[in-house]
């Protein structure tokens, strides 16, 4: 798809039937390709559902309306999360989204799925399919709580390690740098430190370290690593010379690290990061699968909650019997104005008989100017831009 003029928006509308819902459906193809094709048009078949009375249909308006924003704020979080899982490769993102096996945006083009699923509940509008959407979506957000608080525990402690692994000579942990064989090791007498000196004084040091305390070993320093500012270096003198030589070692910038080697410690620190990472990539490939299906089964509800709405808003402005054709529209982004002309030309006919159906001191949603923008045909957008990640 040419990104620059196919929108990831779409709107979800539907007019009354007119001799047929195929003529309705005709009409607005027509009228839409008429001018350089100003959408990418399908129908969207919603099976009859049985409708109850008027008030339980303006409940359901307003109890939908409420659903869709919590369905709409899951499967935002599913498609967040998963960009931060995927970390360095937010641009697999998109092809890791993929909703029921099919790209995200055909996914909605899927209204055989949604005609099935619905038939199967089909015995009340009001009951069956708004719970289990309910019950399933926030089931997944639940999960994802847990899921997602257990995997970013695990990285960040892992990632704390590494910050310990980094940083300046000063602090950072030597477990990686030193070796055994850098230090004299069980001597009564002698004892190794390890010394941060700073480049710039690396030739004092050279010169000085044997003579800043007595009983330095002679030629016993040598640079064990270095960052981009110090070496890190090592020296062995008598123990009872130590307190000395720190002191006049810091007049000339060097600073002695607290340090004393110590095997076991240094082999659980690496263990504990190694076993940490392990864990980290354990996790990672069964909650990448997870966030794909679950963001499917979000994805699906979602687009389902749309059909409801749809059902319930065109009865309610439409009337019965139920005589409706619902229609998917994929806007071009440079003709989204003109799309809007268009199609207010083609129903603005539908307002004078909406304004009859409906009793004007009744509250429809659809019809509260405060809430939504107001056209005369029902209108909804499902706006896929929330699972564009730069």
């Amino acid at each position: 798809q040419d990104k620059d003029t196919k929108m990831t928006e779409f709107w979800l509308i539907s007019a009354p039937g007119e001799k047929t819902c195929q003529q309705t459906w005709e009409k607005l193809h027509a009228a839409t390709t008429k001018h350089n094709n100003l959408s990418t048009n399908s129908k969207f078949n919603i099976p009859d559902l049985k409708v109850g009375t008027l008030d339980v249909l303006v409940g359901l308006s307003d109890e939908l309306a409420k659903l869709d924003a919590f369905v709409e704020s899951v499967v935002k979080k599913v498609a967040q999360y998963m960009a931060d899982v995927l970390e360095d490769s937010k641009d697999k993102v998109q092809e890791n989204l993929l909703a029921n096996g099919g790209k995200v945006l055909t996914m909605i083009y899927l209204s055989f799925e949604i005609e099935k699923s619905l038939k199967n509940h089909s015995s009340s509008l009001d009951t069956v399919p708004f719970l289990l959407i309910f019950k399933g979506v926030n089931q997944i957000d639940n999960d994802l709580k847990a899921r997602a608080s257990a995997y970013n525990n695990l990285k960040g402690n892992l990632q704390n390690l590494e910050r310990k692994n980094a940083g300046s000579l000063l602090t950072r942990s030597l477990a990686d740098i030193v070796k055994k064989e850098d230090f004299v090791l069980d001597s009564e007498y002698l004892v190794t430190l390890l010394v941060i000196v700073p480049k710039l004084n690396y030739n004092d040091w050279v010169k000085q370290y044997e003579t800043l305390a007595e009983m330095v070993v002679p030629r016993s320093s040598n640079v064990l690593f270095e960052d981009q500012d110090s070496y890190l270096c090592n020296v062995t003198l008598f123990r009872k010379a130590v307190d000395d030589f720190k002191h006049k070692a810091r007049e000339y910038k060097f600073m002695v690290r607290d340090f004393q080697y110590n095997e076991e410690e240094m082999k659980a620190d690496k263990e504990e990061m190694n076993r940490l990472s392990t864990d980290k990539k354990k996790q990672f490939g069964p909650l990448v699968r997870w966030l794909k299906v679950n963001f499917s089964e979000a994805f699906i509800a979602w687009i389902h909650v749309k059909a409801l709405r749809v059902f319930v808003e065109s009865v309610l402005r439409y009337g019965l019997p139920v005589n409706f054709q619902a229609m998917l529209l994929q806007p071009n982004k440079k003709t989204m104005k003109k799309l809007r002309e268009v199609l207010y030309d083609l129903y603005k006919h539908l307002d004078s008989s909406a304004a009859a159906i409906i009793d004007a001191t009744m509250d429809i949603p659809g019809l509260n100017l405060s809430q939504q923008e107001y056209y005369p045909y029902v209108y909804y957008k499902i706006d896929c831009n929330l699972l564009e990640f730069k």
